[in-house]
């Protein structure tokens, strides 16, 4: 089945020249001294911001300053049929960016920011899903002082056509749901999930482990996390195995590192986390492909804390260290989606107000500029998936960029790393909580 059209809508390679005044007032702090930060919006699309670089009058840009990526949009058939359609009540498609001196957030209920100026740039997105499109590229006037003169803002604005395989779990993960490919109204059934406890403490615990699984898979699962019996309350051994409709199966996802209730609390803390490994098949045995660390964050945003790390492909050794792909926070309450982007500057952040990339990932795409990355193939948006908050039947979606799919195991690992994410929101779940029966192991249902 062909992947579904998407376009992802690049904002990038930000800078800020503004003129020296004289005389400038005492009252006013210099943006050179001061950060500078912008606002972007495009039509019913969430907010985003990004720091502005200031660069002297003098200088030009590049001129070897580092290009970054500031902000992404990611339009969907629907969202570029949505945007093009007439209106009498809207005008032309516009993206509108604000750009403010001063520090981001707010001092007793009133933004910090000092407004300079704003930018409005027309688009047409006639065609974006197959060719990329350079709307902006250079200085645009922006505000005016007492003299008239104006500050200069640097941008490059562009499309590229990023299509994506969209995939649907018809049900929850822990009920051994189907797992369609979607491309409009057609679903077509690919995978099927089997979820599972293991058998961690050598009781008779109910039991589908997983096939083909050989004693020298256990040995370095357990080297990842500690599988022991651990006193107090815990939640460990589940496992979720992705089978193609030929029963075979492709990716797994394996709780390696049992979610533990910190002591004197009924929470799963971030100094302690429980994880996964995620799993390929390979030489007759499992293969761990990523990590997951998850836990559950205190404070006002309350949610559930993740930690992806991508572990090299060292033909059987362990020495080289996990490369983080994704790590942010999504809310216990509405959830929101798990996010690899490696082009964004929101890389990963499902949090809605976003945030910065982590500091060892890359922020860049296209001729925004990679860094050289070891043992990393991955750029640009790789996948998403959608997570439910706490109780609501979650049946994740999942869209994986078609330049990361070259067999049926590519897309079954990030389906098993979709379930992984959608379990840990129960695993992180607070201890005074039940789960629901189908999570719950035959001792505990006892008990």
């Amino acid at each position: 089945m062909d992947p579904c059209p998407f376009v992802r809508l690049l904002v990038g390679n930000l800078a800020l020249k503004i003129p020296v005044a004289s005389k400038p007032a005492r009252s006013v702090v210099h943006p050179s001294s001061s950060p500078c930060f912008c606002k972007i919006k495009l039509k019913n699309f969430p907010l985003q911001t990004a720091v502005v670089p200031f660069i002297p009058p003098e200088n030009q840009f590049p001129d070897g300053q580092v290009q970054t990526l500031a902000a992404s949009f990611h339009l969907s058939k629907a969202d570029l049929e949505k945007l093009a359609a007439k209106s009498i009540f809207a005008g032309k498609l516009c993206l509108k960016i604000a750009v403010y001196t001063g520090r981001r957030g707010t001092t007793c209920g009133v933004n910090s920011g000092r407004l300079l100026g704003r930018v409005t740039l027309p688009l047409d997105l006639t065609g974006t899903e197959t060719k990329s499109c350079v709307f902006h590229n250079g200085w645009i006037s922006v505000g005016k002082d007492t003299k008239g003169s104006s500050a200069q803002f640097h941008l490059n604005v562009k499309s590229e056509p990023d299509p994506r395989f969209v995939f649907q779990f018809d049900g929850e993960p822990e009920c051994n749901p189907q797992v369609f490919q979607i491309q409009g109204s057609i679903r077509q059934p690919v995978f099927t999930c089997k979820f599972s406890f293991r058998n961690t403490g050598g009781q008779n615990q109910r039991s589908r482990s997983l096939q083909s699984e050989t004693s020298s898979s256990r040995n370095w699962l357990s080297s990842f996390g500690s599988e022991t019996e651990r006193p107090g309350k815990e939640r460990k051994g589940w496992s979720i195995t992705v089978h193609d409709l030929s029963g075979s199966p492709v990716a797994a996802a394996s709780m390696v590192t049992p979610f533990v209730a910190s002591p004197g609390s009924d929470r799963v803390s971030r100094s302690n986390p429980g994880s996964w490994l995620i799993l390929r098949p390979g030489d007759g045995t499992w293969k761990p492909w990523g990590r997951l660390e998850a836990w559950r964050e205190r404070g006002s945003s309350d949610g559930l804390g993740y930690r992806l790390e991508l572990i090299p492909d060292t033909n059987g050794g362990m020495g080289a260290a996990g490369i983080v792909l994704s790590e942010s926070t999504l809310g216990s309450n509405k959830g929101g989606k798990f996010v690899i982007d490696l082009g964004s500057g929101n890389n990963g952040r499902a949090t809605p107000g976003g945030a910065t990339s982590p500091a060892c990932s890359p922020r860049s795409s296209g001729d925004f500029g990679y860094g050289l990355w070891p043992y990393c193939s991955y750029r640009g948006f790789v996948m998403s998936a959608t997570v439910e908050g706490e109780g609501k039947c979650s049946k994740p979606s999942v869209e994986i960029s078609v330049q990361h799919v070259n067999c049926t195991e590519d897309a079954a690992a990030f389906v098993a790393l979709a379930a992984a994410v959608d379990l840990s929101m129960d695993a992180c779940r607070l201890f005074s909580h039940k789960l629901r029966k189908e999570l719950c192991q035959h001792q505990d249902l006892l008990g």
